[in-house]
């Protein structure tokens, strides 16, 4: 297959291309930068060349969106809103003028759609979904997604959790911190953290392609989250730390100010289950977090 990943250099696209690779697939970048052979510019705003390689392919991901790893400003907000809806919008532009289209529009959504939620599992047919910047940032971006149903181009959004993989991502954060014997419970410590390890989100983008029933959104998260509390202590037993500091809340913002971020996203309880991966046969390695600690 000819796979043209929007956004590819990041966490995500980076270990995406090595595994469509190693299944000696094509893969062409979009970014900003293009540095490799297989790298296209584009600004993710407008239509130029890169349009080109939309024609003929098999597969189109779209990963672009600014980091919500940020002070929700603003100036950040509305950067966080514009890059997810222009680049969503463009591509449905070069999908429109493609004479033979990705059959298949894999485009990034996030679990954060989902209210908080320490009860409710949220799947993707019960679940809760909310009035907030995040919750409404999320609807938005779909809402924009969805919106052109273009005949025989089946489209998925990925309401992805938590990804956990050695080379970026949270992963490195939550074992630095934990070293530092700060690896205690945030907050109140039972908020539930939904997550996926890296191979498993692969191999769950790679299930979505290849199974032709499977459109519209799909949560892309492990079945099995855990609190906080019980994350960090896992995490500790494994680094071999006897102890970690808890985080109150009001220290979490204090500190969230001077490392320029929002404590949301370490204190939404974020209940989240795979139930169409799991309806469909999907097979998790990584289907308990200590699983996917062990390996990482």
């Amino acid at each position: 297959m000819k796979i043209i990943i929007a956004a590819g250099t990041g966490f995500l696209g980076k270990n995406l291309e090595q595994y469509f690779l190693n299944k000696n697939h094509e893969v062409k970048i979009l970014t900003r930068n293009p540095k490799r052979e297989n790298e296209i510019f584009w600004d993710a705003k407008a239509l130029s060349n890169w349009k080109d390689e939309l024609e003929n392919s098999d597969v189109l991901i779209n990963l672009a969106g600014k980091s919500v790893d940020c002070r929700y400003n603003e100036k950040n907000k509305k950067e966080i809103y514009n890059s997810r809806i222009d680049s969503t919008r463009v591509l449905q532009q070069a999908i429109d003028e493609c004479q033979n289209p990705p059959r298949i529009w894999i485009n990034a959504s996030s679990a954060t759609i989902y209210i908080h939620s320490e009860t409710n599992l949220n799947t993707e047919a019960n679940g809760i979904i909310g009035d907030d910047f995040s919750m409404n940032i999320c609807k938005s971006w779909e809402k924009e997604f969805f919106k052109i149903d273009n005949q025989n181009i089946r489209k998925a959004a990925l309401r992805a959790s938590i990804v956990l993989g050695k080379n970026g991502g949270a992963f490195p954060k939550f074992k630095q911190i934990s070293k530092l014997g700060l690896g205690g419970k945030q907050g109140r410590g039972n908020q539930l953290m939904s997550w996926i390890h890296i191979d498993d989100f692969c191999e769950a983008v790679n299930f979505i392609i290849e199974n032709e029933n499977l459109q519209g959104a799909i949560n892309i998260t492990a079945p099995g989250p855990l609190s906080n509390e019980e994350m960090m202590k896992q995490m500790r037993e494994k680094i071999k730390i006897p102890f970690g500091i808890p985080s109150p809340v009001w220290l979490l913002e204090l500190a969230s100010i001077f490392i320029k971020t929002e404590t949301e996203l370490m204190l939404k309880s974020r209940n989240v289950y795979p139930e169409i991966l799991i309806g469909n046969g999907f097979q998790f390695k990584y289907d308990d977090f200590e699983k996917a600690l062990n390996e990482l």
